[in-house]
C-alpha cells in the first residue's frame, strides 16, 4: 500500500480516486461540455416545438373567494358576469348641482315605456284588432274585465306621460348643453326614440275604434298625400284609399310589433352611451365651482331614480282613477265627422301650423319646414362647434327657446279653441 503511494506520488501510477460518497454528484468527464443554461434549454425545446411557456389565465370566477351570504354566494356563482358590471356602476358617478333635478326626467320616460309594455301585454289578452270586433273588446275591457278599466286608464295615461317626460328630457338636455362632444350620439339616438313615442301615439289612437279616433287617424293620415308620392304613402298607412278595417290591422301590427322593437333597440343604444359616457354638467360648472360633488350612480342615484318612479306610478293611478278617458261612440264610416275632430296635444303645433298656412299649397311648405326643422334639430350636436369646445353658444340657446315658444304657442291656441 506504501508502494502503491509512493509511485502515485513518483508519477508512475495514477492514483486511484476515492468512492464517491452516496447521493452526491458525479464529476464530469475532463473535455465533457458544460450543462446547457436554462435559457438555452428553453431556447432548444422552443425550436423543437416541445417546450410552450406558461400563459396566466384568470379564473374564472374572480370572485369566488370572496366573503357574503350563503344567498349570495349562491347568486355570485350562477351569475358572476354581471358582478364586474355591479362594480362599474357603483364607481359611477352623477355631478350634483343645482340643475341636477333633470336628469330623473330621462328615468321617468324610461318607466313610463316599461308601463307602456307591461299593460300593453294585459289588454291584448282580451282586445280583438278587427272592424267587427275592436269596439266590442274594447268595452269589454272596460266593463267586464275585472280591473280592466284601471289597466286601461293607466296605458292610456302612461302614454301621454311618456311623451310629455320625453319633451322634457329633450328641452333640458338641449339646454344644459349636454348634446356636445363626445355625446353627439346619445342626442341623436334620443331624438330617434322621441320620434318612435310620437308614432306611438299615432299608431296607437285608432285601436279603440270609436268616432274619435277615427276621423282623426282620417285627416291625420290624408296630410301626406300634398307630397310627390304621397298617395302612395298613404294607401300604404290605411290598406286602402280610406280607413278601413284594413288601416286597424296595420296600425295595431305597428304599434304592438314594429315601433317597440324599433324602440328596444335604440334604447338599448342610448342607455350603454349613457353609461359608458356619463352625465354631462352644464357648460363652466366645473370651473366655477358650481358642481357641489358627485353621487354614486348605484345605488344612490338610482335610488333616488327609484322615488321618481314611485311618484310617477301613484300619479298614474290617480289620473286613471280621477280623469278617465272615455269610451265614446263607435266608428261609423258613413256618418258625419264630428265638430272639433283634432289630434293628440302632442301634435297640436304642427296641426296649428297646418291651419295657419291656408293658401294653396300651404299644407306642403308646412310639411316641408317641419321636416327641415326636425333634421336641423337632430345634427345639432354637429352644428354647435361652440359648445364642444366647452364655451357657451347663445345662438343655439335661442334656437332652443324659438322652438320651445313655437311648440307651447301652437298647443296653447288649439287648446284655446278646441278644449281638452
Amino acid at each position: 500500500m506504501a508502494e502503491n503511494n509512493q509511485n502515485a506520488s513518483a508519477g508512475n501510477i495514477p492514483a486511484k480516486p476515492k468512492p464517491a460518497a452516496p447521493g452526491a454528484a458525479k464529476p464530469a468527464a475532463p473535455g465533457a461540455a458544460k450543462p446547457a443554461t436554462p435559457v438555452a434549454s428553453k431556447a432548444a425545446a422552443t425550436q423543437s416545438g416541445v417546450y410552450k411557456p406558461p400563459v396566466d389565465r384568470p379564473a374564472a370566477n374572480p370572485y369566488k373567494d370572496a366573503r357574503v351570504s350563503s344567498l349570495g354566494a349562491w347568486f355570485q356563482e350562477r351569475f358572476y358576469a354581471v358582478i364586474p358590471i355591479i362594480d362599474y356602476l357603483k364607481k359611477k358617478e352623477v355631478p350634483k348641482h343645482r340643475l341636477s333635478f333633470w336628469y330623473y326626467f330621462g328615468g321617468l320616460a324610461l318607466f313610463f315605456f316599461i308601463i307602456q309594455i307591461v299593460t300593453g301585454l294585459l289588454l291584448l289578452q282580451y282586445y280583438k284588432p278587427t272592424e267587427a270586433a275592436a269596439f266590442a273588446s274594447f268595452v269589454f275591457i272596460q266593463k267586464v274585465v275585472p280591473f280592466g278599466w284601471l289597466i286601461r286608464q293607466i296605458h292610456a295615461w302612461s302614454a301621454n306621460l311618456m311623451a310629455m317626460m320625453a319633451f322634457i328630457h329633450m328641452f333640458s338636455t338641449f339646454f344644459m348643453k349636454s348634446y356636445r362632444k363626445p355625446r353627439e350620439l346619445m342626442w341623436v339616438s334620443g331624438f330617434i326614440l322621441l320620434v318612435l313615442t310620437l308614432g306611438f301615439g299615432f299608431t296607437g289612437y285608432l285601436l279603440p275604434w270609436n268616432e274619435l279616433a277615427f276621423f282623426a287617424t282620417q285627416v291625420g293620415t290624408e296630410t301626406p298625400k300634398v307630397l310627390p308620392g304621397g298617395a302612395l304613402l298613404v294607401s300604404l298607412l290605411r290598406g286602402g284609399e280610406d280607413v278601413s278595417g284594413e288601416t286597424l290591422t296595420r296600425m295595431f301590427s305597428l304599434h304592438v310589433v314594429l315601433l317597440p322593437g324599433l324602440i328596444l333597440l335604440l334604447l338599448s343604444l342610448h342607455l350603454t352611451l349613457v353609461q359608458v359616457l356619463g352625465t354631462s354638467a352644464p357648460i363652466g360648472y366645473k370651473e366655477s365651482g358650481m358642481i357641489k360633488g358627485y353621487e354614486k350612480f348605484f345605488p344612490t342615484f338610482l335610488a333616488k331614480d327609484g322615488i321618481g318612479w314611485l311618484i310617477g306610478f301613484a300619479l298614474l293611478v290617480y289620473l286613471a282613477a280621477v280623469y278617465p278617458w272615455g269610451i265614446g261612440v263607435k266608428a261609423n264610416a258613413l256618418s258625419p265627422a264630428p265638430v272639433g275632430i283634432k289630434p293628440e296635444w302632442y301634435f297640436w303645433a304642427e296641426f296649428q301650423m297646418l291651419k295657419d298656412l291656408k293658401f294653396e299649397g300651404g299644407e306642403l311648405v308646412a310639411i316641408i319646414l317641419l321636416t327641415i326643422g326636425g333634421l336641423v334639430w337632430a345634427i345639432v350636436p354637429f352644428l354647435d362647434r361652440k359648445a364642444s369646445l366647452e364655451q357657451k353658444s347663445p345662438i343655439f340657446t335661442l334656437l332652443g327657446l324659438g322652438v320651445l315658444a313655437f311648440l307651447l304657442i301652437n298647443t296653447y291656441r288649439v287648446f284655446a279653441e278646441y278644449g281638452w
